[in-house]
């Protein structure tokens, strides 16, 4: 657990205004989706400087407190999360890891803070005191298969994932939406993570005869595939499609393994906005040659500061019944456009790009 400080610290005895406002920002530092870490602690840094360099989050100077939320993690963030709020050590937290620790971190939080949830998931999130800001598949994966069978004439598709949550639901709901469609479902496979299975599973793959396949590997485990399914030049016939790969997968599985490989997400480090160009230059202002790689996970923890902090600025706004009410919708600083009505209900454009070397470029809006 580590600590970004800022200049007014004040002891959890002090008054509510003389008190630093606490977030726990909860990111994988290990294992599959550790790779995740470096973009998303430099991005949450931009929306800190940003923050504190005006009134703060309620008047208080905003402090980060990052927690290791790796599943394979030595101490389980929930542990952690629960002896913070217990002892009054943190106010709310913006969390950017894989749906099988939010779900253990809300058994622990229990609706006693807010919980700002920032990445892309399997969406249907509805318990208390959690804002869930990230893509969901009606929006990002259902528009991008139709987009691609059509333009590319795919009809046998194949679907690999690793065995939890996120890619069994995104993957129910893309079998739905291949059977709309008269698309043919040839493969069909779920890894652990840091699975030696993967070469097996490409093979077998390579074996389908799909002419697309859907990958919902996390981090390093879609390297991995991505190393594997270029050694074995299967992108001579077969189109790759993920929701989760950004431009740091781009960069650890090699350029020349990235043939014919495409994206869905809302946010691209290329997307040409105004917002995104402002966050693009303090991002590599704040961070200059170490910056990491821009990407949608990372920009996610940035946009979750600054929702975190429209969310609860307003004094007679009570947060615990803001989601409930799609009447009101919260807009808040974000690269993407982000605008937030219920957790059901979250709107940014949605764009699917090619992979370009180690940039994804050619962005289509999806209706």
């Amino acid at each position: 657990m580590a600590s970004f400080p800022t200049d007014r610290r004040g002891s959890r005895t002090d008054t509510k205004a003389d008190q630093t406002y606490r977030v726990a920002l909860l990111v994988p530092m290990c294992g599959a989706a550790g790779m995740w870490a470096p973009s998303c602690i430099a991005s949450a840094e931009v929306a800190l400087n940003e923050l504190n360099a005006q009134s703060g989050i309620c008047d208080r100077q905003v402090e980060i407190v990052v927690i290791d939320a790796a599943i394979e993690a030595e101490t389980p963030a929930e542990t952690l999360v629960d002896d913070l709020i217990s002892l009054g050590q943190i106010d709310a937290i913006v969390g950017m890891h894989i749906s099988a620790v939010r779900q253990r971190i809300i058994g622990a939080v229990r609706g006693r803070i807010p919980f700002i949830y920032t990445p892309l998931y399997e969406g249907g999130e509805a318990a208390p005191g959690v804002f869930a800001i990230g893509d969901t598949p009606a929006r990002q994966l259902g528009p991008a298969i139709q987009y691609m069978s059509d333009r590319f004439r795919l009809r046998k598709w194949a679907l690999i994932g690793n065995d939890y949550i996120w890619p069994r639901v995104s993957h129910a709901y893309a079998k739905r939406e291949l059977s709309r469609h008269h698309l043919e479902l040839v493969f069909e496979r779920y890894l652990p993570f840091s699975s030696n299975r993967i070469t097996d599973a490409v093979e077998t793959l390579g074996k389908s005869g799909a002419d697309a396949v859907l990958i919902s590997l996390v981090g390093q485990d879609a390297v991995a595939f991505n190393r594997i399914f270029g050694a074995m030049k299967l992108h001579s016939k077969m189109f790759r499609l993920s929701c989760a790969i950004e431009e740091n997968g781009l960069l650890a599985s090699g350029a020349r393994n990235l043939d014919r490989l495409f994206s869905s997400a809302s946010y691209f480090a290329g997307l040409d906005t105004t917002e995104n160009a402002e966050f693009r230059a303090k991002y590599h202002s704040l961070h200059q040659e170490r910056a990491p790689m821009l990407n949608a996970l990372g920009q996610s923890t940035y946009e979750g500061l600054h929702f975190l902090a429209s969310l609860v600025s307003q004094p007679e706004q009570d947060w615990r019944m803001q989601r409930r009410s799609a009447s009101r919708p919260i807009a808040y600083k974000s690269a993407r456009r982000g605008l937030y009505l219920t957790n059901a209900r979250a709107a940014s454009p949605v764009f699917v790009a090619r992979a370009n070397g180690f940039v994804f470029d050619d962005l289509r809006r999806l209706p």
